[in-house]
């Protein structure tokens, strides 16, 4: 009978029997990692979304290797405050939008939803408009219907959810490893400089005014506010917890998932600089735009590097373009207690993505414009997480404790200040007034 009742339960119950076998202590090693892996990978994909595709470009055909230390700093700052979201998820059993509306004053959380879900509809422009040059690029159909090929694809697979948990975060982890595999295969075809890789990894150096509008644009574009708020609400009951005891078990394997998603998103990002320094930098350091890396590509490296790049571009379009509507969702039914119908919000969202495509905006200008919005709206999950994490009488005995919270507020300064720089910039400030380099 036993065995009759296993083989019914579905991939998310078992994952459940799994967890729970760990915390349990008769689980040991990767075994007992894997139930908990998933929250924080699908997370992770806002890191490798369209928008850090074409930063990453720039930087790397600019200035070759010289910016790599500053998306390991970045990325330390979205290990920490995805470790946060998490953490509060588990501790409370509630979201972080969920959590604003009971502690923060109506007139606030409304305006903080109506921020939110301009941020979600910016991350669906950059997501979508990146599956749809992926989708131009490898078929050489028109953006347009590129476009709605994408928009069905992500329909489909967000379909997904009904099946539980567990389906979604296998799927999106396969999208993770394409997009990894795909920069794994331009390494080994186009080797980069492993001295300067390791060296600009770590010594800070920056070289004029477009390194340092660079280094903001890595840094300041690469705290997702949506996979903040996602993050946190994906781990409630996900492994449910009724003791502290273990809370802290779960908060242990989370932790690990974070640093383990987080540095496989780091190393795609180093990649993405190292193989335009590697491919870009000598000859072709104007290159500026996805399209034009591929162009580029096809007849310097060959089909199979441009074939890796564009499938990456592909899988990294679709899988945000799902984890965005999702966090979307959550952000709506949160902080407002407003459900409307899937299908309703993909339209609606997909919208701002169909007018930059029907009006042929230029689509890395667009991407661009999508980072600035979310730079705008960047410091509302941020302060708020940070406030919320740091209350004993929402956290108990799990509240922030002073060191890290300094640490956290410290890393919300420099991406706050770095994301004003970027907003200046853009709005034509010159940045030398501002830098003195």
């Amino acid at each position: 009978m036993s065995q009759a009742i296993a083989q019914r339960a579905t991939m998310s119950d078992r994952t459940l029997l799994a967890g729970q076998e760990a915390m349990a202590g008769r689980r040991r090693g990767i075994r007992a990692f894997l139930p908990f892996a998933g929250p924080a990978i699908i997370a992770s994909i806002a890191y490798m979304d369209p928008g850090n595709f074409a930063t990453n470009i720039q930087a790397g055909a600019r200035h070759g290797y010289l910016l790599l230390w500053v998306v390991v700093i970045a990325n330390l700052i979205a290990m920490l405050f995805q470790a946060l979201s998490a953490r509060i998820g588990i501790v409370t059993g509630r979201s972080l939008a969920s959590l604003c509306r009971t502690h923060v004053p109506r007139p606030v959380v409304l305006a903080m939803w109506v921020a939110s879900e301009a941020a979600a509809m910016a991350t669906d422009l950059a997501e979508l408009v990146g599956a749809a040059i992926g989708l131009s690029l490898l078929t050489g159909m028109p953006m347009l219907p590129a476009l709605l090929l994408a928009f069905g694809i992500t329909w489909g697979l967000l379909n997904l959810q009904t099946r539980g948990f567990r389906p979604l975060e296998v799927m999106i982890a396969g999208f993770v490893s394409v997009i990894g595999l795909g920069y794994l295969i331009e390494m080994v075809i186009a080797p980069p400089d492993w001295g300067a890789f390791a060296y600009h990894s770590v010594v800070p150096r920056l070289a004029g005014a477009d390194s340092v509008t660079l280094a903001v644009g890595i840094v300041g574009a690469t705290v997702m506010p949506h996979a903040i708020y996602l993050h946190s609400a994906l781990m409630p009951n996900r492994m449910p917890a009724h003791t502290d005891a273990e809370r802290r078990k779960v908060l242990r394997f989370s932790n690990r998932e974070v640093l383990f998603a987080l540095t496989v998103a780091g190393l795609v990002n180093m990649a993405m600089v190292a193989m335009a320094a590697a491919m870009f930098h000598q000859d072709h350091s104007g290159v500026g735009e996805i399209e034009t890396a591929y162009r580029t590509l096809l007849p310097l490296m060959g089909v199979a590097a441009a074939g890796a790049f564009m499938a990456s571009l592909l899988a990294s379009g679709i899988a945000s373009s799902v984890v965005g509507t999702i966090a979307g969702q959550t952000i709506m039914q949160d902080f407002v207690h407003i459900r409307i119908p899937l299908w309703v919000r993909r339209i609606v969202t997909m919208l701002p993505a169909l007018a930059v495509v029907a009006w042929g905006v230029n689509a890395t200008d667009a991407l661009v414009l999508s980072q600035v919005v979310l730079s705008l709206v960047l410091p509302v999950p941020m302060i708020a997480l940070l406030y919320l994490s740091g209350r004993p009488d929402v956290m108990g005995a799990f509240a922030v404790r002073r060191v890290l919270r300094l640490t956290a507020w410290l890393a919300t300064a420099i991406v706050l200040a770095l994301n004003l720089i970027l907003l200046l910039q853009t709005c034509g400030v010159d940045l030398t007034l501002l830098t003195g380099v």
